[in-house]
Parts: structure tokens; sequence; C-alpha cells
């Protein structure tokens, strides 16, 4: 059964940071681009960040996101990852991490297979 858990979520103050992790279990995903989703009370989930199968600069970014947060990924431990900086109270959601996408893996429907969520909540 595939697996991808979760970790790094937590409750900071503006402008502090926080790295995401997730690590997926039951098959490998370096041929396919895996990325992160949020979603906050009331809202739909939305895109993120995206990285391809090769990583290092194929990488994709919401317009909110830009300048803030890094998504990086390694292929030996079958991980990918999320640094924010510069967090923001309009951050705070349950952020999903996200694999086997087909496609470039900028849409939801794109994936396959997805995390639990770790919630990360930012205060003013």
């Amino acid at each position: 059964q595939v697996q991808l858990d979760e970790s790094g979520g937590g409750r900071v103050q503006a402008g502090d940071s926080l790295r995401l992790s997730c690590v997926a279990f039951g098959r490998t995903f370096n041929g396919s681009a895996m990325g992160w989703f949020r979603q906050a009370p009331g809202k739909e989930r939305e895109f993120v960040a995206a990285i391809s199968y090769s990583g290092g600069q194929s990488t994709f970014y919401a317009d909110s996101v830009k300048g803030r947060f890094t998504i990086s990924r390694d292929n030996t431990k079958n991980a990918v990852y999320l640094q924010m900086n510069s967090l923001q109270p309009e951050d705070t959601a349950v952020y999903y991490c996200a694999a086997g996408a087909k496609g470039w893996g900028l849409l939801p429907r794109q994936y396959d297979y997805w995390g639990q969520g770790t919630q990360v909540t930012v205060s003013s």
C-alpha cells in the first residue's frame, strides 16, 4: 500500500520559517512530478509548488509563494520537501504533499497519491 508521510507543520509567528517533509512508502516516484498543495478553511485546495522528476531547476510555484517557498526532492529517499520562509497569516492551511503526477503536476487531479496533510498555522 502506498503511503505518504508528512511532517514539519506547526504554529509559528509571521516571518518565521518551517520546513515540511514528505516521505513516500510502497513505491518509488522518481519518474514523475511531486508537489505540494494547501487548503484553508472554507477554500478549495490550491496549488503551492511542484517539482519534476529530475529536480534541479524544473520547479513551479504559485504566485502567492514565489520568492518565499522552495520545493526540493531527494529521489534516493523517495522524498519531497517544502522550505517555507517569511510565513504570513495567509499561509495558514493544511498542507498536502502529492505524488505520482500525470504531466506537470500543477493540478490536484493530476496526482494519484496524497499525504494526510500537516497543519501550518501562522499568527500575526
